[in-house]
């Protein structure tokens, strides 16, 4: 553009600031569409991510739409979508379309604005024919690059509104910072101490208000109640995968905020009613906590928790390679290997949280032996719905609507003939 300006003003001054004062137009013509097209392509994007998600779901969870019979619903949802994409798209699409046609029509003008004026200057003999004719060549390659420059801008547009997306996913916090000099966790002998605790997940809508519990070393508790009441989301607190609103959890008289979360969820040991597993051999899967672990120790794991049986049945026995979520496995099975990993690690603290809710009530009793023997000397928490699985806890904390309302062991608790004896009674009453 430099160069072909210099050659210009070499030839006529006058014909090339006409040209320069004129050129500015294509860039304004094409700065106006380009700002409006942004907005566009940016609900495009919005609109096309709906849609993937909406796929991936009804896909993903394929069997849940067929067994309620959601296939219409999802269809028509998948529709609706669609016809909105289809709409920003078109928008997008024409609009980004006509901006380098629209700076190739003010370029144009340029082109003739040249021609007429140096045709002007030919006629009073202040240009020559020659010269006009390399004057109009110098005019068209000079706007050449801002045509080409335009239909980069409006692909930029797209990809800006695009990019947009992936970085605000990239700079969404994951999670609060931990503190400067967060301490860790080395010694667990698991003594644990909620104060005040206050926690709700939406703010207008309270969950667990002034919960208070201290938990001695080696202690089991139990806390049951009915659905909703706050009982996973105590755990959830208790490994800070969320923090308290107000109030405070320590474990060795420490706030397990001012710990790295590493080494707390290092000294806890977790199995939930919903399993999880990873594409790899079951022998991967037994030694996610303990990588290190022997073969002898992973057998020893797994004959404490009756998996040891089916896992030998398997085509490669301990290196059978299941796909992600256990594959063909049984929903019993694939929480039996996740308690051997539980089994193999031998945390200072462990949660059960319906850890037994998809086994058969013969494996059940012979687990929760072996769980009894893990559980020696270790601080527990076991959140159950099933009553005889918690009869022998040290301690049982009934909730109802965020709030301890009994507190005892299983007789205790009986005796005072209250909410816990009803529930027992509604699942065991002859």
């Amino acid at each position: 553009i430099l160069g072909t300006i210099g050659f210009m003003l070499s030839v006529n001054v006058g014909i090339t600031i006409v040209v320069l004062v004129v050129t500015p137009v294509s860039l304004f013509v094409a700065s106006f569409i380009a700002k409006r097209t942004f907005s566009m392509f940016k609900a495009q994007s919005e609109t096309r991510g709906e849609q993937t998600a909406l796929i991936d779901e009804m896909i993903g969870n394929q069997k849940i739409v067929q067994a309620f019979g959601q296939e219409k619903d999802a269809i028509e949802k998948f529709d609706e979508i669609n016809g909105r994409l289809q709409t920003c798209s078109l928008k997008a699409i024409f609009f980004s379309s006509i901006t380098n046609p629209s700076t190739r029509f003010v370029n144009s003008l340029v082109y003739t604005g040249v021609g007429i004026f140096g045709a002007l200057a030919a006629i009073n003999g202040r240009l020559t024919v020659g010269q006009l004719s390399s004057f109009l060549s110098y005019a068209n390659q000079y706007t050449k690059p801002f045509n080409e420059i335009s239909g980069v801008v409006t692909e930029l547009q797209n990809a800006i509104a695009c990019a947009g997306r992936v970085f605000e996913l990239i700079e969404e916090k994951s999670q609060v910072p931990e503190v400067e000099n967060a301490v860790s966790l080395q010694h667990v002998d698991g003594k644990v101490e909620l104060k005040d605790v206050a926690f709700s997940y939406v703010p207008e809508q309270k969950l667990i208000e002034n919960f208070n519990l201290q938990v001695k070393p080696g202690e089991r508790v139990a806390i049951v109640g009915p659905t909703g009441c706050g009982k996973t989301t105590v755990i959830n607190l208790l490994m800070r995968f969320y923090d308290v609103n107000s109030g405070s959890i320590s474990v060795e008289d420490v706030d397990i905020r001012e710990m790295t979360r590493h080494s707390l969820r290092a000294g806890y040991g977790m199995v939930l009613q919903e399993t999880w597993l990873r594409a790899g051999t079951i022998r991967d899967n037994i030694t996610v906590g303990k990588p290190d672990a022997t073969q002898e120790e992973i057998e020893a794991a797994a004959k404490a928790c009756h998996a040891h049986s089916f896992i030998m049945r398997l085509p490669e026995g301990y290196d059978t390679v299941i796909s992600e979520d256990g594959g063909s496995l049984s929903q019993g099975q694939k929480q039996l290997l996740c308690i051997t990993r539980v089994m193999l690690c031998r945390p200072p603290m462990l949660i059960l949280d319906e850890a037994t809710s998809s086994i058969d009530t013969r494996t059940e009793l012979k687990i929760q032996n072996a769980f009894a023997k893990l559980m020696e000397g270790r601080t527990s928490f076991i959140v159950a719905h099933r009553l005889s699985t918690i009869r022998s806890a040290d301690v049982i904390l009934v909730m109802k609507d965020g709030h301890i309302i009994e507190q005892g062991n299983h007789e205790t608790l009986l005796a005072q003939n209250g909410f816990y004896a009803t529930l027992y009674n509604s699942q065991y009453a002859m």
